[in-house]
């Protein structure tokens, strides 16, 4: 999955832009993290304790491409706002935009699907994961508007749906902790800041690795990192001994094959032209 843009980046580039007054890549959404403030959520460890590390801190908008060449924008939000709902609407109506280059056909409007991590409650339901998408309903027959086959060929779609933008509605403080598949788990992650031992989806273990260091106190992440970086130099150290050893190799096979040619009577020009030595290093055999 290609990044194509993240809250660090926006702050990259609004900081060039102050010095150049120009901008490197447009926003998604400039006013994207303007109100968010730390979640009090629970702390690892269990009630009224106060852990080392909260992945609530500040507010995460990203931008990334997937396999399928689909914009997948995912912003975490904190903050209630009444006006949620048109304002992931304009995120991905912008984007869309922005990924339509002027003189394009609009067969080219790129597919944005938009992932919602929402720590207020949005709305009025009862579920924790909502999914909202595009259909054409017929008024009189209710029937389901398609995709002729003409259409499904062009776009490489089945469904009407499939070209509109997506998005999904992650609340998480609605979720009952209950992990029935793997996008629960991460739910359940993102609430807790815990990672169960059965826990299996993916990416998960990466995120356990991080979260393991995140929490360790300032001494132990001290040593930790002193033990990567000797971890590093000896990586280094062996591979610039083994590339170091493999060349040396490499010469002396060349070397070999030259001696023997010029044994043979053969001109130092064949010779070079078949070993890649330089005609200092023939001249000295």
């Amino acid at each position: 999955m290609e990044v194509l843009d993240s809250e660090s980046n926006k702050q990259q580039r609004n900081d060039k832009s102050n010095d150049h007054g120009t901008r490197a890549v447009p926003d998604i959404e400039h006013h994207a993290c303007h109100d968010r403030s730390p979640h009090p959520g629970p702390l690892p460890g269990g009630e009224g304790e106060q852990g080392c590390c909260n992945f609530h801190q500040n507010g995460v908008d990203l931008k990334v491409k997937n396999q399928q060449g689909e914009i997948v924008l995912i912003e975490v939000q904190y903050e209630r706002e009444f006006d949620y709902l048109q304002r992931i609407l304009y995120a991905a109506s912008k984007a869309i935009t922005e990924h339509l280059v002027e003189s394009q056909a609009y067969s080219k409007v790129i597919k944005v699907i938009s992932v919602n991590i929402l720590y207020f409650d949005l709305g009025h339901g009862e579920d924790y994961l909502y999914h909202g998408r595009t259909h054409f309903t017929g008024i009189h027959r209710h029937d389901a508007l398609q995709l002729s086959v003409k259409q499904q060929s062009l776009f490489s779609k089945q469904h009407p749906h499939e070209l509109f933008p997506e998005y999904y509605l992650l609340k998480i403080n609605q979720f009952d902790n209950i992990a029935r598949d793997t996008l629960d788990e991460w739910i359940y992650f993102l609430k807790n800041e815990e990672i169960k031992e059965e826990f299996s989806a993916k990416g998960l273990k990466k995120a356990r690795q991080i979260l393991d260091i995140l929490q360790l106190s300032d001494s132990e992440r001290a040593a930790y990192e002193r033990h990567a970086e000797e971890l590093h130099y000896q990586a280094s150290m062996y591979e610039s001994t083994y590339v170091s050893g493999k060349l040396d190799g490499i010469k002396q096979e060349k070397l070999a094959l030259a001696r023997l040619m010029k044994q043979n009577g053969e001109p130092p020009e064949k010779i070079a032209q078949y070993t890649q030595l330089s005609p200092e290093d023939i001249a000295t055999l």
